[in-house]
């Protein structure tokens, strides 16, 4: 059985006993803010989502016998056998388009949009919201941490500050769109292919009688490639020292000292000492690899304090970052056919706060670009509209506005990924969807990467949706007062 809320069933079964329930229904899933702060984010968990809806819209046995146990608050069962049924029977016929996993998004314009008979738009609402939302918010995070890295990898290493298991192995999977070249997570390693790393913790080095012994033991048991001692034990400094003596001894026997781990401390200051001490013993090559509650902000005051870094290890305030600054991700209703109506009837929600009405229509994202592959801004448009101008108004200012050259290059972003329920869209590799995420973060102004104040990329509704967007809150509001 789908993931799913138990209003989204409640509603689902009141729809089927108004025989309304193959009603033709249009949601957007969209966002509201960029999260942290920031000017951007990036699209994952598609592939999550899709997969599962596609395996679990399917009710077994015991999943009919819990739907029917279920109990209202007179103690008497929700659902009546004759609906559960009904669902069990029940196929995905939707379709689903997409913005592609690894692309610049902004708010308010719809990432993945449904059609459909209105119970199974219904149905699949959480799963959508939650796997998408959840992976967007750590391949975000993950691509601002990988910018302020310049070009010095990161390796994610999140998995034992994750919520749970499971989400661990996807916030690896969204950590590896965003831009980290490996992660220590070995299931996800087993399940997407992504590259994994490790070394030894302090507990191995207090396992051994000295600090030396343990380094020793170590290099003596785990492949050359392995030979990076953590050094900050007892006294960091001391233990680049005792780095570096076990570092000659590896030499001697044709072996190399990989590098040295960083864990506490003042990583600026200490990694720039640890860098002095391995060029004069001649350790030029060794690498000095840096972690401790590392994430964008850290990464950008030890650059500019001249910090000696040869590779990041991220993972509370990467892994985290889905639980403590969720993406607002919404799911709204925007347009409906009931039985023979030939055309759409357009929905809206409207709030006193501006920023949670919604945007009614069919809506695709037109994005335009310049000459220099640089990204212009977007456009929510209708696809229902036969007149579709390059005038864009902003959602929440209407003194704000852009148009767009005609001649001016451009691509639609929502994608066909499910028609009438089979899926037609071909997956890419993980890799290949990384190779998206850098190419995306090189087309959008630096501006807009800012960690601080950043940029506002324009992104606006078209004219003439916005001006039907204006007529249905002005009647809405009138018919409901």
């Amino acid at each position: 059985m789908i993931s799913t809320d138990l209003y989204n069933l409640t509603m689902s079964y009141a729809y089927w006993k108004l025989n309304r329930h193959n009603d033709h229904a249009v949601y957007h899933l969209c966002f509201r803010k960029n999260p942290f702060k920031g000017g951007f984010a990036i699209a994952a968990g598609l592939h999550t989502a899709i997969q599962t809806a596609a395996k679990e819209f399917v009710i077994n046995d015991q999943e009919r016998d819990y739907l029917l146990s279920i109990k209202d608050d007179a103690n008497n069962n929700l659902f009546t056998k004759e609906f559960v049924n009904f669902l069990s029977n029940l196929k995905l016929s939707c379709d689903i388009y997409a913005i592609e996993e690894g692309s610049i998004v902004f708010p308010y314009e719809p990432m993945v949009r449904v059609s459909g008979p209105i119970i199974q738009c219904q149905i699949i609402e959480t799963l959508l919201l939650n796997t998408i939302g959840f992976q967007t918010s750590i391949a975000t995070k993950a691509a601002r941490i990988c910018y302020a890295a310049k070009d010095t990898p990161v390796v994610e290493f999140g998995m034992r500050r994750s919520p749970s298991l499971s989400s661990s192995v996807f916030a690896s999977r969204a950590a590896f769109i965003g831009g980290c070249v490996a992660t220590s997570n070995t299931l996800a390693g087993q399940e997407f292919g992504i590259p994994v790393r490790g070394t030894q913790s302090h507990s191995w080095v207090t396992a051994f009688d000295t600090e030396e012994d343990a380094f020793k033991a170590y290099a003596s048991h785990i492949p050359e490639s392995m030979n990076v001692f953590l050094v900050d034990t007892f006294s960091t400094l001391k233990g680049v020292e005792t780095a570096i003596k076990v570092g000659h001894d590896l030499r001697q026997q044709g072996k190399r000292l990989v590098g040295i781990r960083i864990d506490s401390g003042d990583l600026a200051w200490l990694s720039k000492q640890a860098r002095h001490m391995l060029d004069t013993n001649g350790f030029a090559d060794a690498k000095i690899f840096v972690s401790n509650e590392v994430d964008e902000y850290v990464i950008e005051s030890i650059y500019r304090e001249g910090g000696k870094i040869d590779c990041w290890g991220v993972g509370t305030k990467l892994i985290a970052a889905g639980g403590n600054e969720p993406l607002g991700c919404v799911y709204k209703l925007s347009a409906l056919k009931r039985g023979d109506d030939k055309g759409w009837q357009y929905k809206i929600k409207i709030s006193e706060q501006a920023a949670k009405t919604s945007i009614p229509g069919v809506q695709q994202v037109k994005r335009f670009i310049g000459d220099d592959g640089e990204y212009l801004g977007d456009m929510i448009f209708n696809e229902a509209d036969d007149n579709v101008s390059n005038n864009i108004i902003d959602p929440l200012d209407s003194n704000h506005k852009k148009t767009f050259p005609s001649n001016c290059k451009s691509k639609l972003l929502l994608k066909p990924i499910i028609k009438k329920g089979v899926i037609v869209y071909q997956f890419p590799s993980l890799s290949s969807i990384q190779e998206r995420t850098k190419t995306e973060m090189n087309s959008i102004h630096y501006g807009i990467k800012r960690f601080m104040n950043p940029h506002i990329y324009p992104v606006g509704i078209e004219e003439s949706l916005y001006y039907l967007r204006n007529e249905l809150k002005n009647y809405f509001r009138l018919t409901n007062l």
